[in-house]
């Protein structure tokens, strides 16, 4: 996700990134990537003295969507790739770019050495085509997580994959694990993700008066409304909507014996589709967002924003079942079976009862487990920021601005290392955000959960607190891939001492 840069358009793509990376160099009073602080706050990270080695090639290759052949850039096999570690594990992860362009990979969701975050050329140079890097850091943290391409729009390709980090100590009270990443496709099939951009960035203009019409315009949607979103849905049309990389024709299977209690572990790849989950005949007990734990909610349907991941446990009936990601107000959705026993596939959903309203899994409903919230203490600071923009222009940003990746700490918000730090996020536009803060993890207000990516409605604030444990200069920004390639970024950088 490496933001738009349009007064750098004649330039070549690596003679870009070597500007950046010069006018982006923190001054000696911000905490560098690779600064000293970084290196003793990696040292006092929990450490199982395990290495968990990884490479990840990426390349140019052609998926099978049902028959349909798309063009596309992935890691290695893909989709939906699997890393796996214990916590306290450190990895090293192999990176070799075969593409003709260049890459970063982010860790989404770790608390993870500022250095190693992915963020070109904010925290590493870019890996080069042709060239290789090793992501090398611990993982303290147990939880369901993602990596992902953090260049330009190459999310909206296949340049992701899940990253579980298991706790030896967590009790396992399932019979068996499911990881199920969500994901709306377009690249190689009716667009790229560069041409997607090329077209929303000319702007709506006065197009975006168009009432309740739902309409399909080139690349892009009109009217797709939602109430749990309160209003646009989402810009972007996509022809497929994928789980696990299979499309609703030739939809992937998951199989087990009746009576099994399965934790799910779902993640929300997309780059502007919110997916409301479900299964068929069947309740969810949520029991983690984005890693962390809560107390177990009961609820019909999950809504997940980009980024966002929710772990649930289900215990499964006799049958086959669907199993649907509801695309949220783009009146389509990815879909795959559940199977337990015999009998005929279902007919794909339009009107399933536990997507109809019933209980919604959402962070307001949720509430941290015991010793997964943070300590009471009164803030240190407060950051207050401001999404703006919209469609008209394509004006998206924040406090009025537009982010630019070339100088990224022009307007980067200060905090200093031990400090409580409140973070309140207004959205005065008409649309929700996906809310991302790199390298951290907050909780909501009034004992909520604890998260990275939080939704955020049209029109409210979302106010959060973290504590400033984690040095470096660290990325914040809508999650909507197209919402930041415009501008809907800033930095919160730590002072050095």
């Amino acid at each position: 996700m490496k933001l738009s840069r349009r007064g750098f358009l004649g330039v070549g793509v690596g003679a870009v990134a070597a500007v950046g990376l010069a006018s982006c160099t923190p001054r000696a009073n911000w905490v560098r990537p690779d600064g000293p602080e970084v290196e003793d706050r990696e040292r006092r990270r929990k450490n199982s003295g395990r290495a968990t080695s990884v490479t990840l090639t990426a390349a140019q290759t052609v998926w099978d969507l049902a028959g349909s052949p798309a063009a596309t850039w992935a890691f290695d096999s893909g989709p939906a790739s699997v890393v796996r570690l214990r916590a306290g594990d450190t990895v090293a992860a192999t990176v070799r770019n075969r593409l003709e362009a260049d890459l970063s990979v982010h860790w989404h969701g770790l608390a993870l050495r500022n250095d190693m975050d992915g963020v070109s050329p904010l925290t590493q140079q870019p890996i080069g085509a042709g060239g290789d890097f090793e992501y090398r850091f611990r993982a303290p943290d147990p939880g369901t997580y993602w990596f992902h391409s953090h260049f330009g729009t190459q999310l909206d390709r296949g340049l992701y994959g899940a990253l579980i980090i298991e706790d030896p100590s967590e009790p396992g009270a399932y019979d068996d694990e499911w990881v199920i990443v969500l994901d709306d496709w377009l690249d190689g099939v009716t667009a790229t993700p560069d041409g997607v951009l090329a077209d929303l960035s000319v702007g709506m203009g006065s197009g975006g008066g168009m009432g309740d019409m739902f309409m399909r315009m080139g690349n892009t949607l009109m009217g797709a409304t939602s109430d749990l979103l309160a209003g646009d849905a989402g810009d972007v049309f996509y022809p497929h909507y994928l789980v696990n990389g299979k499309p609703p024709t030739d939809p992937a299977q998951f199989v087990a014996r009746p009576g099994s209690r399965i934790r799910l572990r779902i993640i929300n790849a997309g780059g502007d589709t919110a997916f409301r989950f479900a299964v068929g005949g069947h309740s969810l007990t949520v029991t983690h967002t984005d890693g962390f734990p809560v107390d177990p909610t009961v609820v019909d349907s999950i809504l997940l924003g980009m980024g966002e991941r929710y772990d649930a446990i289900i215990t499964l009936g006799d049958g086959v079942f669907p199993l649907v990601a509801f695309a949220e107000g783009k009146r389509d959705r990815a879909f795959a079976l559940v199977r337990t026993g015999g009998g005929e596939a279902p007919a794909a959903p339009e009107s399933m009862s536990e997507l109809r309203g019933g209980r919604v899994g959402v962070a307001d409903v949720l509430t941290a487990a015991s010793g997964a919230g943070l300590p009471a203490r009164a803030p240190d600071r407060t950051i207050a920021l401001t999404l703006t923009g919209g469609m008209e222009k394509y004006d998206w940003g924040i406090d009025g601005k537009r982010f630019d990746m070339d100088r990224p700490l022009t307007a980067a918000h200060e905090v200093r290392a031990g400090e409580r730090v409140q973070l309140q996020v207004a959205n005065s536009t008409d649309m929700w955000h996906p809310f991302h803060l790199h390298g951290h993890t907050y909780q909501h207000a009034k004992g909520g959960p604890r998260k990275d990516t939080s939704i955020v409605l049209p029109r409210q604030t979302l106010t959060v607190e973290f504590d400033a444990d984690n040095p470096g200069v660290w990325l914040a920004h809508c999650h909507n891939l197209y919402h930041a390639e415009s501008g809907m970024a800033t930095v919160i950088g730590y002072r050095a001492s």
